[in-house]
């Protein structure tokens, strides 16, 4: 028998390639497991060829590593052959694996395919060698190798099929199954390679026309780390860019479920906005359609809202609005829907058994409004007025649906509040005539309807006319002069109150302007702020353009906020108070005494004067208590260094009392009424020639 020997560096480095083999399949199976579509045969068909010259190699590598003493060749024919075999075998594997299933059965069926696979590459390859006479095989040996190729290829098949998703630490568990599957292929081939016995003069017939062992291990392994390497690298860097990809469509499908959540909710309570509420309320009209049964929609509007946020602020505001929210949550079910739809208003949409239901439904909502509210520091007392619409009956569209409900939340308003009301036919004309107000009062706006009534101010001291309050009306074209009562609540509701503001200073600052030219240049024009118009970003520039506009000096005009808009925001109201003054404008604490002062923020504000409200002055002929609070806000004002100007004076009781008090200016009916400025001049040159007699 011809005795072999085997290299040691040789034989090494065909375990490092089938390690390296058996580490590139793992890796594909887990790109087939990811791709799509046509990727997975692209994948499948690169990986095979991958896999299978690994193999291949470290089978003919482990060939070269052999060595007898005669020379050796290998017939290129039976080699390609045996390295196409290679090929196939493993492109089934790779094909089994990435199946979504691999039950016991299966396994077992293709770890025999695969294992005779690699056999039938392991002898084909010896037989390249054209050995005569043949190679003798040792049947314990040569069986020992099939139950090897097969075991192996059960371990490598579940192995990869369990290591194929792109879990936490999935690369160090592929080296470490890469090191085992190697260790078995190669244990396959070198027991296979001792079943092998050659005869006395055995002669190798590929010696003569094969393929020489000279420098073709070397080639052999330059070319199949060159092509395991550009499949590993290909496979990492597709694998970083599907996690890229991945991670940009979950940033994306965040971002929209982002986009979605604004798009459909309020920001400040997260509960569904006008127009989720709309489609929901149109689900709701189909499910009764086809199924039958009724839901109510409930305009719930809180009542005393607006003080609370004037004397605590926005931020409580806002905190008291979230409170309202979670309250009113309590207890719905997942078929009802909550919505805020804007300021302190809120809509529940609830599915009902009988219209009856609501009565409950709605007493129930009021009474949870009605508790305390503990927000921060402060308990906070609320109520509600609910406005119902039933459907079938109140309407036929969403749009309709809630107008209605509007309507008879304004109906429970105005019949005391804190409470509830059902729509009926009857409240739609006063829903139509809301609406075509706010119609009306968009037109007045673009036309310019409006025009500025002034009443006189004078001096307490001598009677002289020391300025006027521009007083805003409206010229409706049908309905005639309109007072600020009748539309100011809706101008501030709808934001047209900052457009109007403007057209006010620039309207009284223009005329103002005139009477400095004929030679009033002492008066004072006053301009009432509206909360919201205070709190414009854009006002401080308003006032400065239309001084600028008209030439009007600063201090010929004077703002008036109400003591409560000053003090919802302190530090706020400061800095825009400070700008105006810093200006050269005059202000005016409004209404003061009817509001929450405090007296460390009202030492601070820069204000001029002070305006005593008409409800104190009013009674106090008859009333000690409004002469002592009156008397203590003159006190008050004197030691600020404030003017004082009482408001209302309509008697000459009120007018007496007001002067030994020591007010400053007076205003009131019994001194004149607002009129339009040719009127109030004409009565201003009455009153002068009167005090020159």
């Amino acid at each position: 028998m011809l005795i072999g020997s085997y290299s040691p560096a040789l034989v090494l480095i065909s375990l490092c390639v089938a390690i390296l083999a058996s580490y590139t399949a793992l890796d594909m199976t887990g790109r087939i497991a990811t791709a799509k579509g046509r990727a997975v045969h692209l994948w499948t068909g690169g990986g095979a060829l991958a896999m299978g010259v690994g193999v291949w190699s470290m089978h003919f590598i482990g060939m070269l590593a052999f060595d007898l003493p005669i020379d050796l060749g290998y017939d290129m024919g039976i080699t390609v052959l045996s390295l196409v075999i290679a090929i196939v075998s493993c492109g089934f594997a790779l094909w089994l694996v990435s199946q979504e299933r691999l039950p016991i059965w299966q396994l077992a069926f293709g770890a025999l395919i695969m294992g005779a696979g690699i056999s039938a590459m392991h002898y084909t390859g010896m037989a390249a060698m054209r050995m005569t006479p043949g190679i003798d095989y040792d049947p314990t040996l040569f069986g020992a190798s099939l139950m090897i190729a097969i075991g192996a290829s059960a371990a490598a098949l579940w192995i990869a099929f369990h290591l194929r998703q792109n879990t936490p630490h999935v690369r160090l568990a592929r080296a470490g199954a890469a090191v085992v599957m190697g260790i078995a292929i190669v244990g396959m081939h070198y027991t296979g390679m001792a079943a092998a016995r050659f005869p006395d003069g055995s002669f190798c017939g590929a010696a003569i026309d094969g393929l020489s062992g000279k420098g073709l291990d070397n080639l052999v392994l330059v070319t199949t780390l060159a092509v395991l390497s550009i499949a590993l690298l290909t496979s990492v860097l597709d694998a970083r860019l599907e996690a890229r990809t991945a991670e940009l469509a979950n940033s994306l499908t965040l971002a929209n479920r982002e986009l979605t959540q604004l798009a459909l909710h309020d920001p400040l309570t997260e509960l569904p906005n006008r127009v989720l509420l709309a489609d929901r309320i149109d689900q709701a009209m189909h499910l009764v359609q086809e199924q039958g049964g009724c839901f109510a929609l409930m305009f719930i509007d809180l009542d005393g809202f607006k003080p609370v946020n004037d004397a605590f602020g926005h931020h409580m505001g806002d905190q008291l609005l979230r409170e309202v929210g979670l309250r009113l949550r309590e207890d719905l079910r997942s078929q009802d829907t909550l919505a805020r739809i804007g300021g302190d208003e809120f809509v529940l949409l609830v599915q009902l058994a009988e219209p009856d239901d609501a009565l409950r439904l709605a007493a129930r909502q009021v009474g949870l409004i009605s508790r305390a509210f503990r927000v921060g520091e402060h308990d906070l007392q609320i109520s509600a007025s609910v406005g119902i619409a039933i459907y079938p009956g109140n309407g036929l569209t969403p749009q309709e649906l809630l107008m209605n409900a509007d309507a008879a939340m304004y109906h429970a308003k105005g019949t005391g509040k804190n409470g509830y009301r059902f729509f009926d036919a009857s409240m739609n004309n006063d829903a139509r005539r809301q609406l075509q107000l706010l119609q009306d009062l968009r037109n007045a706006v673009e036309q310019q309807q409006f025009s500025l009534y002034y009443q006189p101010k004078f001096s307490a001291g001598n009677g002289h006319p020391v300025g006027a309050e521009a007083l805003l009306r409206w010229e409706h074209p049908t309905q005639g002069l309109m007072l600020p009562d009748s539309f100011i609540e809706l101008a501030e509701k709808t934001g047209l109150i900052i457009p109007i503001g403007d057209w006010v200073l620039n309207e009284a600052c223009r005329q103002m302007r005139v009477w400095h030219l004929q030679g009033y240049t002492d008066w004072r024009i006053a301009v009432n702020l509206s909360a919201l118009q205070f709190c414009h970003a854009g006002l401080v520039q308003s006032v400065a353009k239309a001084l600028a506009t008209h030439g009007l000096p600063a201090n010929s005009l004077t703002l008036e906020i109400t003591e409560t808009t000053a003090m919802s925001d302190a530090d706020a109201s400061m800095t825009v108070l400070q700008e105006l003054s810093a200006m050269g404008v005059d202000l005016s604490i409004d209404d003061f005494g009817t509001g929450y002062s405090s007296l460390m923020y009202l030492k601070r504000l820069p204000a001029n004067e002070l305006k005593i409200d008409r409800g104190f002055v009013r009674d106090l002929e008859h009333d000690s208590d409004d002469a002592a609070i009156v008397s203590a806000i003159v006190a008050l004002g004197q030691a600020l260094g404030l003017r004082i100007v009482a408001e209302g004076v309509e008697t000459g009781m009120q007018q007496d009392f007001l002067t030994q008090l020591g007010c400053d200016a007076l205003q009131g009916y019994l001194l004149g009424h607002p009129l339009p400025a040719e009127r109030f001049m004409v009565d201003i040159l009455r009153a002068e020639q009167v005090a020159v007699v």
